[in-house]
Parts: C-alpha cells; sequence; structure tokens
C-alpha cells in the first residue's frame, strides 16, 4: 500500500487528468441520488480484495461524483455556495500530497507562517490591532463556539460570583449561537432586530440591563452580532453594539461567516464599521472569499486570552509548550488539524488582494442587477434592496408547496439550484450570490421559469 509503484504513477496520471478536466471545464450542477439508486449503481465498493485504484476512481467520475451538486456552479444559489479559484484548488491538491500538519509550530512551521499571512490580511482589513492573530477552523460553527468558549473562560476569571452564563445577540443569529449555547450549557438572550432586521445598540443595552436587573446572579458573558445575515445578508449596527460591549465589560463576536469577507469592498466597506471594536470575529473563506472547502478564519484581538482557555496538557504535548511559539491548535477547540488555511493563502499570494476586491465587486454588482430584474418582473416582489449578495424575492400568490415544486424541477431541469427559505413564517426565495462565474444571464435563465 505504501510504495510508489507503477501502477500509482499512471493513477496519478488519471487523477491529475480527472482535476484538470474539472477546473478547466463548466462544472456539472448534477444532483442526489437515493440510497437504493446509489446502491444498484455501486454496489458493495469495499472488499477484502480491493476493487483497484483505476476501478474505484472511474466509480466515483461515473457514479458517485454525479450524485453531488457542484457547489461551484454558477447557477447554484442556495444556502452559501463556493467558488475556488484555481490556484487555490490546485493548492489543495498540494497541501493533501505534502502530509502536512497544521497544529504546531514545531512541525508546521513554514504552513502556520503563511496561514498567519492571510489571517493578518483580514485582521488588517477589520482594523484590528497588530496584536490580533488566529487560526483556521472547520467552519463557522466550530468558530463562534472557540471564540465563545474563550469568551467564557475570560468572563470566569474576572466573575467567579455568577450562577448562570448568558450570550445575547439577535433573534436573527445564526443557528450555530444557538447550537454553543447548548454545548455550553449557557443561556441565550435573543434581542428582536429592527425593522430592517439589524439588531441595534440601544434595544441590545435595554434588554441586557433589563435582564441582569432580574436575574442577579446571572451575567451576559458574550455579545454576538452578525455582519451579513446567511437568510437575508443583513448586516447588525456594530458600531452601536461595540460600545454598549465595551460599556458593560462584555466580550464582542462578530459572526462574519459569510458578509465579512466584503470587508475587500470599497463599496460596502462602511456598512463594517465598528468591528474594529470586536474581541474576536471569524469569517470562511470557503463562502465568499474564493477558497476550497473548509476554511473558518476565527481571529481574536488578544490571542493570549484564547490561547488561555484553548491550550491543552498532556505528557506527550509539553515539547510544543513554549510561549515563543505560535501553535494553531491552542486558539480552537481542536489539537490535530489540516494547514486548511494554505489554498487560501496561496491564492491569495499568488493572484493579490487587488484580484480579490474586482471578483468581490463584481459579485455585488451582479446582486444588484438581479434585485433590478425581480423588480421588474410581473410575478416577483423584492423582500428587500440587497445590502450585500444576497437578494430575496417572492412570488406572487404561492404557497410553501408550490416553491418547493419549483426547486425541484428547477434542479431536475439542471437549470439551476434555488432552495426555498422562509422570512417571518412566510416563504421566500433567495440568491446567494458570490461567484464570480455567475452571471446576468445565468439568473435571466432562472428568473424565466417563473
Amino acid at each position: 500500500m505504501h510504495e510508489f509503484t507503477p501502477e500509482v504513477e499512471q493513477l496519478a496520471r488519471e487523477v491529475m487528468e480527472y482535476s484538470l478536466i474539472r477546473l478547466r471545464t463548466d462544472p456539472p450542477l448534477d444532483g442526489p441520488k437515493s440510497p437504493e439508486e446509489l446502491q444498484a449503481l455501486a454496489g458493495n465498493t469495499i472488499t477484502a480484495a480491493g476493487i483497484g485504484g483505476h476501478a474505484a476512481l472511474e466509480l466515483f467520475k461515473e457514479v458517485l461524483a454525479p450524485a453531488c451538486i457542484s457547489t461551484d456552479h454558477p447557477r447554484y444559489l442556495a444556502f452559501i455556495p463556493s467558488a475556488p479559484t484555481e490556484y487555490a484548488n490546485l493548492f489543495d491538491l498540494v497541501v493533501g500530497a505534502s502530509a502536512l500538519y497544521g497544529g504546531s509550530w514545531l512541525e508546521g512551521a513554514g504552513a502556520v507562517f503563511a496561514e498567519n499571512q492571510a489571517l493578518r490580511w483580514i485582521s488588517d482589513l477589520a482594523g484590528l490591532p497588530q496584536s490580533a492573530g488566529g487560526v483556521f477552523v472547520q467552519g463557522g460553527t466550530i468558530g463562534n463556539l472557540s471564540a465563545l468558549v474563550a469568551a467564557r473562560a475570560h468572563a470566569r476569571e474576572k466573575h467567579p460570583e455568577v450562577a448562570r452564563w448568558v450570550i445575547a445577540a439577535s433573534a436573527e443569529a445564526h443557528s450555530s449561537i444557538k447550537s454553543a449555547a447548548h454545548v455550553m450549557d449557557v443561556l441565550t438572550l435573543f434581542v428582536e432586530p429592527d425593522s430592517d432586521g439589524s439588531l441595534q445598540g440601544a434595544d441590545l443595552a435595554r434588554e441586557i440591563d433589563s435582564y441582569h436587573a432580574a436575574n442577579p446572579t446571572h451575567r451576559v458573558f458574550a455579545i454576538v452580532a452578525t455582519a451579513g445575515t446567511t437568510n437575508l445578508g443583513i448586516i447588525d449596527d456594530l458600531i452601536s453594539i461595540g460600545p454598549v460591549a465595551k460599556e458593560r465589560d462584555i466580550w464582542f463576536h462578530v459572526d462574519g461567516a459569510y458578509g465579512l469577507a466584503a470587508l475587500c469592498a470599497p463599496s460596502v466597506r462602511p456598512l463594517f464599521n465598528g468591528v474594529e471594536l470586536a474581541d474576536s470575529l471569524i469569517v470562511d473563506p470557503h463562502k465568499w472569499l474564493f477558497a476550497p472547502f473548509d476554511a473558518c478564519a476565527l481571529i481574536y484581538r488578544d490571542p493570549s486570552i484564547a490561547k488561555k482557555a484553548h491550550l491543552q496538557k498532556a505528557a506527550y504535548l509539553d515539547t510544543l509548550d513554549d510561549d515563543g511559539e505560535w501553535n494553531p491548535s491552542d486558539y480552537a477547540i481542536h489539537l490535530t488539524r489540516r494547514a486548511r488555511g494554505l489554498p487560501f493563502w496561496f491564492s491569495l499570494a499568488a493572484y493579490g488582494t487587488n484580484e480579490y476586491t474586482d471578483a468581490m465587486e463584481q459579485t455585488l454588482r451582479i446582486a444588484q442587477e438581479a434585485a433590478e430584474l425581480i423588480r421588474q418582473h410581473p410575478r416577483l416582489s423584492l423582500l428587500r434592496d440587497p445590502e450585500l449578495s444576497v437578494v430575496a424575492f417572492t412570488r406572487d400568490g404561492w404557497t410553501a408547496d408550490e416553491y418547493q415544486k419549483w426547486s425541484d424541477q428547477l434542479l431536475a431541469d439542471q437549470i439551476g439550484f434555488v432552495t426555498p427559505s422562509s422570512h417571518h413564517g412566510q416563504p421566500i426565495l433567495r440568491f446567494a450570490i458570490v461567484n464570480p462565474w455567475t452571471k446576468i444571464e445565468d439568473l435571466v435563465a432562472i428568473l424565466n421559469t417563473l
């Protein structure tokens, strides 16, 4: 198994050929099959003797890959798509082939150095101090949880008398915040946003102060603001929320998994004013910064606080416990980690940051053009003007079942992938536009089916 034989060499050529074809041609949309269909097509793939590399690759190409929806397809507009650059995808192959360990400086100094430069770029865009730093983790859920664990540990040191800890966030906050609270066994205080869906500092302050007055043994240890909600792309009023946290000695975390990527776009950068006040933030390059899955940038204003909360102690780890070295495993709820930030670093270094700005601005322009098409459509209603690149709208007179039937047919016809969502209990449709390959013609093709 661990010898580079002529058979392995031939398979390597086949793998590279498949990868290059996938990179240079338009991706297929494809779609899922049932377990029964896949069993009939693939059969039992794990056998005592093995089926051989060539057969396994053919099985993947002909059966398994077509049963997956390509998230980088220009008409994949559901959830939050991906749009990795060609350089990022190519370098992901290099990372996989290099057996890099990204958890410690001792074992992966070069990889960690490169990742840290990518994190520095994001930190600078956010206006955080030079002392800021962090780590690439699996995704926004792990990033949010890790930041909140650090926030609670920090609060416990200052307020050991507290009986119950509380996270305050918008009622529109990402589901991962509720999940983190459940995992941490803490309470949540969800505050209603304003009529535009944006959490405001004054409302947050009033609710926190009222809660503390009514629950003297409880304490809010973290405020989570959202910089671009997944559903509608709404940005909380960061510049009014930051002072609320500071005045009450509460950790200020910004969940920008989707939206903070647009820090690099001058046209919308003012929308994020106040992010420089954050104690921690996250942004997922695999969403709107053109990196492959999976990479969430988790950044702390003061990384030493996070290290104190997350550092794992064991005899076999003592050799890594050196305050002069930067060990990424010390800054989140993980130990073993892939150097998952390297494909993002490589693409950023190779193309330059100007290219990222141009690509970001292009997706923002397409979102605005899509909104105008919807305004002009005789059977559609724009839900709200897009702040970022999520365009939400409704089809006049349709029920939830009709939305779902339309979505299913759209995928079956291989026109696009757009799933229904809901807002205030009513069904809606949304385009999440993060792919520079998405052209206005793609959106016209979809809208013509409505």
